[in-house]
């Protein structure tokens, strides 16, 4: 068997659909997890391996044979982020690892908030770190946004930011992300946006009416320069609008799931 992908963040929302991915192409995998792995059959062709990169524990067994690693992994804080990073690679470095894929964010370079900017940092270290790359940047998902109005949508007014989303679906991040995991390493590669410009007020309405939900919905606008960037598109790839599944698509398939 060819040695496996190493992913990490493997049972998260864009890892597991990755692994997934890779599986399907009849590729080795190996998934990275704190947790140990859950009962049952395992897919054909997928290892387990325990480590965290918080700490470093097990990332260099996991690491073992592994020639690419699709890192995954990610929180909502970006110096936790960046610290793990740097554990994973050095432990890279240490086992010979030969492709590393990372996905980054649309305008992690303008956008000046605390996870975006650690993305910038994060992609500096993979840049100068003497590990052959590919950096796909995205713009945020779908599920994100949708969660996002799961919270404000229980308010009596729907609060919705004041700018705009080029929400994409992570299934087909998974599936540009599975590609460049069995090619040669690219650099960073131009960036997947989704395939709408939308404000977000829009969008609040369309997950109203797709949950049967009568609400006000009011933007909210915020000073400072994090919200000024996003009202000015720094988080958008307009030129670059491959996706092809709409935020509707993406409210209609979960609500199919759950029935």
């Amino acid at each position: 068997m060819d040695a496996p992908i190493l992913v990490t963040g493997g049972t998260g929302t864009l890892g597991r659909l990755v692994v997934g991915r890779l599986l399907e192409a009849g590729a080795a995998v190996r998934v990275l997890s704190r947790r140990a792995e859950p009962a049952g059959t395992a897919p054909a062709g997928r290892e387990w391996a325990v480590g965290d990169l918080s700490s470093g524990a097990g990332i260099g067994a996991a690491l073992r044979d592994a020639g690419t690693v699709v890192h995954a992994a990610t929180s909502s804080n970006g110096k936790k982020d960046l610290a793990a990073l740097r554990k994973l690679l050095a432990a890279a470095r240490e086992a010979g690892t030969e492709h590393l894929v990372y996905i980054s964010i649309v305008g992690c370079d303008q956008v000046p908030l605390g996870y975006f900017k650690g993305k910038a940092a994060s992609e500096k270290l993979i840049e100068e770190s003497g590990i052959p790359y590919t950096i796909l940047r995205a713009t945020q998902f779908h599920d994100f946004v949708r969660a996002l109005f799961d919270g404000t949508s229980k308010l009596p007014l729907m609060l919705a930011p004041g700018f705009r989303y080029q929400t994409v679906s992570a299934a087909e991040v998974a599936d540009r992300l599975a590609e460049l995991a069995v090619a040669a390493p690219a650099g960073r590669v131009a960036d997947m946006g989704g395939p709408e410009v939308r404000e977000a007020t829009e969008m609040a309405r369309a997950y109203l009416r797709a949950r049967g939900r009568n609400r006000k919905v009011v933007a909210l606008r915020l000073p400072g320069s994090t919200f000024r960037a996003f009202r000015e598109g720094g988080h958008l790839a307009e030129a670059h609008a491959v996706g092809r599944a709409t935020f509707e698509d993406h409210l209609a398939e979960r609500a199919a799931a759950h029935r």
